[in-house]
């Protein structure tokens, strides 16, 4: 028998009423039905109360921010931001997808939520050059300051990268 190592103390949702709570709250939000785990696409406007809501909500206490990242999606103009969230408390998870204008990537940063978005915010700064309004200490995470580019952007390149064989 398996136990969980979560200090689980609520009550789980399943993916329909989890979805149907994040609706209810943000009527803007849309079901991603793609994932393997409940997931919303959240309009950027939306997105910084919405976060707030599902940190604070007696019901959802989405506590950890797991992952911040991004995809980029070249061929539609967006840099899709990822959110993966987690109730410790209740024992759900959430994915939220929210879309950033690819030629202007601002985003609101999420740091007075969750504190560990200070370092993910970063790491997506750095490497798909996101900016983040408001966030405390916005610079180069892995790469040196004078680096050009964004390297996870699909169309960077550089002297030094490795052709693809044919």
């Amino acid at each position: 028998m398996a136990t969980s190592l979560l200090p689980v103390s609520g009550q789980a949702l399943d993916a329909q009423s989890l979805v149907a709570k994040i609706q209810k709250l943000c009527p803007a939000a849309q079901l991603r039905p793609d994932c393997d785990r409940p997931a919303v696409k959240v309009p950027l406007a939306h997105w910084p109360v919405l976060a707030q809501q599902l940190f604070a909500s007696a019901d959802l206490l989405f506590d950890l921010l797991e992952t911040h990242t991004a995809i980029d999606w070249v061929q539609t103009g967006q840099i899709e931001l990822v959110y993966v969230l987690t109730s410790l408390q209740c024992g759900h998870h959430l994915t939220v997808f929210v879309d950033v204008a690819r030629d202007n990537p601002v985003a609101p940063s999420l740091c007075a939520v969750w504190p560990i978005a200070q370092w993910q915010e970063r790491e997506v700064f750095d490497l798909f050059g996101v900016h983040y309004t408001d966030h405390p200490d916005l610079r180069r995470l892995f790469l040196d300051d004078d680096w050009q580019g964004f390297p996870l952007r699909k169309d960077y390149a550089d002297d030094f990268m490795l052709e693809r064989p044919s």
